[in-house]
C-alpha cells in the first residue's frame, strides 16, 4: 500500500512549526526530522520515517538553503516523489527571494489574503507578475518530476505575519486543505 505524502519546499523553523500545526489539524503526521535549512536527511532516510508514521497524509519538508542547482533538499524531494511506495498528494511550493532565479510551474497560488490566483506569489504572499510560476530556492526540481496539485504560497509561517502562529497559519492550512480536496484524500 502506497503511503500518501504532501511535500513542502521549505524546512526552516517557521515552516516546521506551521507544517506540524497543519498536519495535526487534518489528522496527518509531520516528519519533523525532515526539517532543516538545508535538508540533512537523505531520501532513503525519509522513506524509513514515512513508513514508520502511524497515519497519512505524511508531511515532508525540503530545503536547499539557497544553494544553486540541485541541493540536498531537491535531491531528497526527487527521490521521495519518484519512489514506488509513495503517492504524492501534492506539493506546497514556497516562494523565496533568491539570487539564482530558480522557479517552477504551479497549478494555483494562494496569496497572503487567502485568495486563489493563477499568478505566482512572492515571499510576502503578494501576487507576482508571472502566471503559473513561482520563484524559490528548492523548487526547480518540481518541473522534472510528475507530481499533482502544486500550490504556490509565500514564505510559510511568515508572509508579513499573515501566516503566523497567532493567526493559526491560515495560508498554510488552506494550501493543505486544497491539496487534500483536489487529490480526493478522505
Amino acid at each position: 500500500m502506497k503511503r500518501k505524502v504532501i511535500l513542502v519546499t521549505d524546512g526552516d523553523e517557521y515552516a516546521n512549526s506551521a507544517i506540524k500545526y497543519a498536519a495535526k489539524k487534518v489528522g496527518g503526521r509531520c516528519i519533523s526530522q525532515s526539517a532543516g535549512n538545508p535538508t540533512r536527511l537523505s531520501g532513503e532516510e525519509m522513506i524509513k520515517l514515512v513508513h514508520a508514521a502511524p497515519n497519512d497524509p505524511v508531511f515532508l519538508m525540503f530545503d536547499d538553503s539557497g544553494i544553486t542547482g540541485e541541493g540536498s533538499g531537491e535531491k531528497a524531494l526527487k527521490y521521495i516523489a519518484t519512489h514506488p511506495d509513495i503517492e504524492v498528494l501534492g506539493v506546497i511550493a514556497v516562494a523565496a527571494r533568491t539570487r539564482h532565479n530558480e522557479w517552477a510551474r504551479v497549478d494555483v497560488s494562494i496569496d497572503r489574503d487567502g485568495n486563489l490566483t493563477e499568478y505566482g506569489v512572492d515571499k510576502n504572499g503578494l501576487p507576482d507578475i508571472e502566471i503559473g510560476r513561482i520563484n524559490g530556492d528548492t523548487v526547480y526540481v518540481l518541473d522534472e518530476i510528475d507530481v499533482p496539485n502544486i500550490v504556490g504560497v509565500g514564505d510559510i509561517g511568515k508572509m508579513a505575519r499573515y501566516d503566523s502562529v497567532k493567526n493559526g497559519y491560515p495560508i498554510t492550512l488552506q494550501a493543505v486543505e486544497l491539496i487534500l480536496e483536489r487529490s480526493g484524500f478522505s
